[in-house]
């Protein structure tokens, strides 16, 4: 990580300047970034005649603005800050006290206190705080864009969507115009992947490091997590860390479980580290002081064979039915435990598309195909049902012009990966 000189300016170290000028940030046009991911959701909101959209999932204004504001406490309260967004106006709707914080983006032409329709915050006034935000919104939105026009909302209260719908707009669901914009990464984009890639990837070797048995797996995920506030990063989406017993079945979360010897420990990272970007890999390690039994490596081995099978499939044009068809197929004895998705989009989380397992497609799958400029996670987990142990290991990749870049670079375990009996 480059040095870097906190106080050789004093004149702007605060909002803005603090995020394009951190170390992480050294080479990357984060205004590029920035215009380039507003410019793809304008695209698809014009390509769907949506004439505007109010974004209240923090991870999507972050996308469309670049502005972030207590991410974790905005999902649980999304009616705290929302953003307008229309062909050419961008008006930032930020929590009370906080309307500095997006000084200097470009990507914010204005910014207004957010009236909070909640029940916690209006009590029993909720539907009258509802009505009274629909007729401001709408009354907005029609000055800006007409009223009648489409207008595409996030999760909010069911209250606030029924009266705008009532005041004469058109709503529909703003999920597909913004996972479309998302799926596909700009070259500066994929700057602030790699950058954040790295700063989990450091994080992940300082976990792997103070794996030793008798520490809680609350203690041994704990190593992740400050490694990746300390570097810059935002926060752990999931806790899924487990070791022994524990790692069969899969999305079992951390715990105070105690490692014991000579035990798988399975992890899947699911970092927004820098720059708001998702890390997501997974590895498997033992725990030591003995080596892995044939038990456990045959399990690994047989990971390593289905991951490297569907990261050898995917390419650039392939359909997201043919990509099912192609798909390593899981023998009977991990079928019942296997994971839920084949391969998924990456991008500031998990995102569009999602892959299925062959078996899984026709219930589950719809089709596609996979473009360029793609991130895409391919994802294994093999466990018997009823076994003692699993495993789970997962890579994340781009897809390019011409087949596909490993992007995740945190080593597999040569331990683990000598056959059964060697």
């Amino acid at each position: 990580m480059p040095n870097f000189d906190w106080h050789a300016e004093r004149s702007d170290l605060s909002g803005i300047a603090l995020l394009d000028r951190a170390p992480e940030s050294e080479g990357i046009d984060l205004r590029a970034v920035r215009l380039y991911r507003l410019g793809r959701v304008r695209a698809e909101m014009a390509r769907r005649d949506i004439g505007a959209v109010i974004l209240s999932d923090p991870v999507n204004i972050r996308y469309a603005t670049g502005t972030r504001n207590m991410q974790v406490f905005s999902m649980r309260n999304q009616a705290a800050r929302y953003l307008l967004l229309t062909a050419d106006r961008s008006i930032l709707f930020e929590f009370t006290g906080c309307l500095f914080l997006a000084d200097g983006f470009e990507t914010v032409d204005e910014v207004r206190p957010g009236k909070t329709a909640s029940f916690v915050a209006a009590g029993p006034h909720i539907a009258a705080r509802e009505r009274a935000w629909a007729a401001e919104m709408g009354d907005l939105i029609a000055s800006l864009v007409g009223r009648g026009v489409r207008v595409g909302m996030e999760r909010m209260n069911a209250g606030s969507a029924i009266a705008l719908a009532e005041a004469g707009f058109e709503v529909v669901d703003a999920q597909a115009p913004v996972e479309m914009a998302r799926c596909i990464k700009s070259d500066e984009e994929m700057k602030c992947v790699r950058a954040s890639l790295r700063a989990t990837e450091a994080g992940v070797a300082a976990l792997r490091d103070a794996i030793r048995p008798g520490l809680t797996e609350n203690e041994l995920w704990s190593v992740l997590h400050q490694s990746i506030i300390a570097q810059n990063g935002d926060y752990c989406e999931t806790r899924l860390l487990n070791a022994g017993a524990r790692t069969n079945p899969w999305f079992q979360e951390s715990s105070t479980n105690v490692i014991g010897e000579n035990e798988l420990i399975a992890l899947d990272t699911d970092v927004v580290g820098c720059h708001g970007y998702y890390s997501d890999f997974s590895r498997t390690f033992h725990s030591g002081p003995g080596r892995p039994s044939d038990a456990q490596r045959t399990l690994y081995m047989t990971a390593l064979e289905q991951l490297h099978h569907n990261m050898d499939i995917l390419k650039p044009g392939l359909s997201f039915r043919d990509y099912a068809d192609r798909a390593w197929d899981i023998p009977h004895t991990y079928h019942a435990n296997r994971y839920y998705l084949s391969a998924h989009g990456c991008g500031m989380t998990g995102e569009y598309p999602y892959l299925y397992h062959r078996g899984d497609f026709p219930g589950a799958g719809y089709d596609g195909v996979i473009e360029p400029g793609m991130t895409l996670c391919v994802e294994s987990y093999i466990g018997a049902e009823g076994g003692h142990e699993g495993v789970k290991l997962e890579q994340q990749l781009l897809v390019t012009e011409t087949g596909t870049e490993l992007l995740s670079e945190f080593p597999f375990e040569e331990a683990l990966m000598t056959p059964a009996g060697g």
